[in-house]
């Protein structure tokens, strides 16, 4: 076997989004080369018709040289036990039920998620500019060693695993399949300048991970759910990357059933922060903004196309762990730990929870009593809704927000749809 012949997206995970049987896909290059001989100019085929072989691949990406020596051990043992291990952990998330609490699983997904995160051409080039590495063997050498730089922040995010089957769209792959989107960066902000991606820290900042052609893992942080109203470019509670943090399977969000139209965005999104390349099982699926209702940045799904549902998050999260013996330790809902100063900030608390109250009316407006997504609440009866009792208390308290001065534009829509309703009703 070549293990010179790199695959940055690798072949088992291309073939998830390929349609039964199908063994080819559409592949659609983004920047063609503009190529001249002879006094002729012309450009590249844009689209192919390749199998995954020939896709998401460069000769020579993870090999080392010194002098005329080359080496491939990284692609041999290093992405070669990655790329053994993750599919099943891969489609475990893609098909998690309510039941299932797998640690290792989860320990494998996260390890290959943040590895997939830097092992791309974009993602080496991140790389190469945050470390200042002079070639690319040192470049390799941190990629190994930064392996999990974003596990600690992604296992903070509230989960949502999101379901494409009712919608005739389905996801497509990109040359940085994880894609990072934060609605106030926009595509030519400078915070989304090759090869930067908006950091994963930024309270507003999603991460969009497609698991196979019907689902998609998307990750929220835990301050943006609390508060949405506040700067989405704000760094988060806890800024250390590399630390120990628990993570809750209890708190993990899906069967969110997405519409067309939330397909297509969510592909807009993943071609707008590709680098060059993306791919798809239909030829149609791979032009997503020629069908989409608006493209602005900002107003995707209305500005919560990505956000779970805040009804299931909570205050608090504080945890403590006891171990034989006497000793024991402690968690905050940031990852913060009892020693460091953030670990209690009680005017965080009361603000967080005033608006997150504020959020969930929002949501119940907007969106009704049916919950878009469920909990794995393990030992409980799943709810698709919540009663009508505790819906009537989110429209009531709506109503009361809504009767204070400085009214958000939003807000005045809601009033004028909820007027609307409730005149169709009578």
């Amino acid at each position: 076997m070549s293990y010179k012949h790199n695959h940055y997206v690798p072949e088992w995970y291309q073939r998830k989004f390929l349609s039964p049987g199908q063994t080819n896909y559409h592949y659609l290059d983004l920047l063609p080369d503009v190529c001249t001989s002879k006094g002729h100019t012309w450009t590249s085929r844009e689209l192919q018709y390749w199998g995954v072989r020939k896709c998401f691949a460069q000769d020579d990406l993870y090999t080392t040289r010194w002098g005329s020596i080359s080496n491939t051990d990284i692609e041999k043992f290093f992405f070669g036990k990655l790329d053994t291990n993750a599919p099943a952990a891969v489609d475990y998330f893609a098909n998690l039920r309510p039941d299932s609490a797998d640690g290792d699983a989860f320990n494998t997904f996260m390890e290959y998620m943040s590895v997939q995160k830097l092992r791309t051409p974009k993602g080496l080039a991140w790389l190469k500019n945050v470390t200042r590495s002079r070639n690319p063997n040192y470049t390799l050498y941190q990629l190994q060693r930064l392996q999990n730089i974003f596990c600690a922040v992604w296992s903070d995010c509230v989960w949502q695993i999101a379901d494409a089957s009712r919608s005739p769209t389905k996801f497509i792959v990109s040359d940085h399949p994880v894609t990072v989107y934060n609605r106030d960066c926009f595509p030519l902000s400078p915070e989304c300048i090759h090869p930067r991606d908006p950091d994963v820290r930024l309270v507003g900042t999603h991460t969009i991970f497609p698991l196979s052609l019907n689902k998609v893992l998307i990750l929220t942080n835990l301050a943006w759910v609390r508060n949405p109203y506040q700067n989405a470019q704000k760094m988060g509670p806890n800024k250390r990357l590399m630390r120990n943090t628990l993570f809750s399977f209890l708190d993990i969000q899906f069967d969110r059933f997405l519409s067309e139209e939330e397909v297509l965005e969510i592909n807009y999104i993943i071609k707008k922060r590709a680098l060059r390349y993306i791919a798809a099982a239909e030829k149609d699926w791979l032009y997503p903004e020629q069908r989409l209702q608006s493209d602005h940045w900002r107003k995707l799904g209305d500005g919560y196309l990505l956000m779970p549902d805040p009804r299931h998050v909570h205050m608090g999260g504080t945890t403590y762990i006891g171990y034989e013996g006497g000793r024991s330790e402690a968690f905050g809902p940031y990852g913060h730990r009892p020693w460091e100063r953030a670990f209690e900030d009680e005017e965080r608390d009361r603000i967080e929870s005033r608006m997150l109250q504020k959020f969930q009316d929002e949501w119940a407006v907007m969106f009704g009593p049916e919950y878009r997504g469920i909990n794995c609440h393990f030992g409980r009866n799943i709810r698709t809704r919540e009663s009508d009792e505790f819906h009537q208390y989110h429209l009531d308290r709506d109503r009361l927000e809504r009767r204070k001065p400085g009214e958000s534009a939003r807000r005045r829509r809601l009033r004028r749809n909820i007027a609307r309703q409730e005149m169709a009703q009578t």
